[in-house]
């Protein structure tokens, strides 16, 4: 797998949660959710800069990437990755498609040849903005509120997700700053958000990337 195309990866896998029945969070989790809500920021976007490290069995050192990214609400999300290789990975509502630095079409899936896709995105999107009411229903939740922060620790009710994801640990505090994705097989990935800035609308150039 590429550097950086975890996303890609983390959707493939979360297709499974749509096949199992859905539950409703416990109490304690609902009040926990409710509290972390609201601490987010609320905004119909935010951009920053992320930095991944994916720890792969067998391997010593990590593999390290970084980049920038888009959020819009609504539309969807944009990873621009810039180092160690430049490729765009765009997450729509019904669709999903990766890019090479020559701009050219790497990837593609849409929502009405994949089904699935749409309620994977959704759940995706629920991660960066870290509202997690979505997710609650297919994973247990955990953590707590603190002065200078939350933290959500996630771990799939469903026995074949969990053959895959062990769990999601999710750090923040007006923004989602740390996402921790936990293999069953061992590796695990490290996504911190850098600088996250909230603005109220697109700018041009990332417009052009949803058309």
């Amino acid at each position: 797998m590429k550097p950086a195309l975890w996303l890609r990866a983390a959707a493939l896998a979360l297709c499974a949660l749509v096949l199992v029945p859905a539950h409703a969070a416990e109490p304690a989790a609902q009040d926990l959710l409710a509290q972390v809500r609201q601490r987010v920021h609320d905004a119909p976007v935010v951009r920053g800069g992320f930095e991944q490290l994916k720890t792969v069995k067998g391997f010593k050192q990590p593999l390290r990437s970084s980049g920038d990214f888009v959020v819009a609400r609504g539309k969807g999300i944009v990873w621009h990755v810039q180092r160690p290789f430049e490729s765009t990975l765009v997450v729509r509502p019904d669709s999903l498609q990766s890019r090479g630095s020559d701009g050219k079409l790497t990837t593609q899936m849409r929502a009405q040849d994949e089904p699935v896709l749409r309620t994977v995105n959704a759940m995706l999107f629920a991660v960066m903005s870290a509202n997690l009411a979505e997710l609650a229903q297919h994973f247990e939740v955990t953590g707590q509120v603190a002065a200078k922060g939350w933290s959500l620790h996630l771990v799939p009710r469903d026995p074949t997700l969990a053959q895959w994801l062990a769990a999601v640990d999710l750090q923040g505090n007006q923004f989602v700053q740390e996402v921790r994705l936990q293999e069953a097989r061992g590796d695990s990935s490290l996504i911190r958000i850098l600088t996250p800035v909230a603005e109220n609308a697109l700018r041009p150039q990332d417009a052009a990337q949803f058309e």
